[in-house]
């Protein structure tokens, strides 16, 4: 008998049905910005995208075990995508961050709204790693910022994903109740008994706050789960978006 249960029916591609394979066929492959209308032609989602064609290729499959519910409510509701290409990542993220603050589109939680200023902390204890969301740099911590509204979605994405690598027997099913929805408050201890491995993981943090991506991206250990590994793709790029943006703004 086999231990899991295939499928009996392909999985439903809502946007394919409503605009076509060609549509995903002619998309550029350059950066750029997507917004997804839903209704009434109202802006659901503001996105940035390196590569426009990969990124909203991502969409079109609504795999429900790979897709957040929040994503799969979503693309169930598009009626329409629009983009403008830009001539680098980081002009597309500068017009992502003018689109949002003026459209405030019901799907995106971060970029919305300023926000008073935060600062993610983060500091190595003798059991785990420590993150927090501060109003200002504190002594003893490692900080970068200041941000806006979007410093408690960066932590809650850099929670989930340092969870999944200092726990990763443990994975998703064994994080604390509520921390995978960011249930957990403004400070965090995510734990681990090697003082050697959380000090490892704080330089990591501190290397990202400068612009080292690739290699935090490399120190986390792929996800065995299709679920899994959607997460941590939304929560990279979560992370990364911000982090960059930050990076860029320091003299």
């Amino acid at each position: 008998m086999l231990s899991t249960q295939q499928r009996l029916w392909p999985d439903p591609q809502p946007l394919v049905e409503r605009l076509g394979r060609d549509f995903f066929r002619q998309l550029p492959r350059t950066p750029g910005v997507y917004l997804m209308r839903g209704p009434a032609d109202i802006v659901l989602y503001v996105g940035k995208a390196r590569n426009l064609q990969h990124r909203l290729g991502s969409y079109r499959v609504a795999n429900p075990e790979r897709m957040a519910r929040r994503t799969l409510r979503l693309v169930n509701l598009v009626e329409a995508i629009a983009w403008e290409e830009c001539e680098d990542e980081d002009a597309a993220l500068r017009r992502e961050a003018e689109l949002l603050l003026a459209l405030k589109p019901r799907f995106n939680r971060a970029g919305v709204w300023r926000g008073p200023p935060r600062y993610l902390a983060w500091r190595a204890r003798p059991g785990g790693l420590e993150l927090a969301v501060t109003d200002q740099p504190e002594e003893n911590w490692h900080c970068t910022g200041p941000f806006g509204a979007e410093a408690t979605y960066v932590h809650q994405a850099l929670v989930r994903l340092l969870w999944c690598r200092l726990q990763s027997s443990a994975g998703l099913a064994g994080m604390p109740a509520g921390w995978f929805h960011g249930r957990h408050g403004r400070r965090v201890l995510v734990p681990h008994p090697d003082l050697s491995l959380t000090l490892a993981a704080s330089e990591r943090l501190s290397r990202l706050a400068s612009g080292a991506f690739e290699p935090f991206q490399d120190w986390l250990q792929p996800a065995t789960a299709p679920f899994g590994q959607t997460m941590r793709e939304d929560d990279l790029e979560m992370v990364v978006k911000h982090l960059s943006q930050r990076a860029r703004a320091k003299p």
